[in-house]
């Protein structure tokens, strides 16, 4: 729980508003913790990121606390400890935490804390195997694939009668 000081300043309310704000563009967090990556590695980062419209933010963990609880997002408190990064998806959340991971490889100082996905809490182990099932996007695309196929041999085979329909009639 975040400490809260008797007498609040503007300037940090209007920090912990503006992260809300922020925030609640977004549904779904991934946070990872940066230390040790260079100024270069997290705009490469986040230039890859922003490619699957997400986004990449460096927020005061006490800031972040507050308006987590103040939106009602749960148990990230433990996830804002020590220099964290907030990776924060609209949607197909999984391929943003791919990315993550595949920065990892290049950058082995990245470490991934966890996740808040559509309000239900991922440790770094269930976050990194999320990453690795196909997003919306993929699975849509792998149903019709095999829902067309069956229906291509149909209309082949309906096409193929009338074919044959035609010819016995023209002779």
């Amino acid at each position: 729980m975040a400490i809260k000081a008797k007498k609040i300043q503007s300037a940090k309310t209007e920090a912990i508003e503006s992260a809300k704000k922020t925030f609640s563009e977004y549904k779904d967090f991934i946070f990872a913790d940066y230390r040790g990556l260079t100024v270069e590695q997290i705009t490469a980062l986040r230039d890859k990121l922003r490619e699957k419209e997400a986004v990449l933010k460096v927020v005061k963990n006490n800031f972040a606390r507050i308006a987590f609880e103040e939106m009602k997002v749960e148990n990230v408190a433990e996830y804002l400890k020590g220099p964290t990064v907030i990776a924060m998806a609209k949607e197909d959340s999984n391929e943003v935490a791919k990315i993550l991971f595949d920065f990892k490889k290049d950058a082995p100082t990245l470490a991934v804390k966890g996740a808040s996905i559509e309000n239900e809490d991922y440790d770094a182990a269930k976050i990194e195997a999320y990453s690795k099932v196909p997003g919306k996007k993929q699975l849509y695309a792998m149903l019709m694939s095999a829902m067309n196929g069956p229906v291509q041999k149909l209309a082949a085979t309906l096409q193929a009668y009338a074919d044959k329909k035609a010819a016995e009639g023209a002779n």
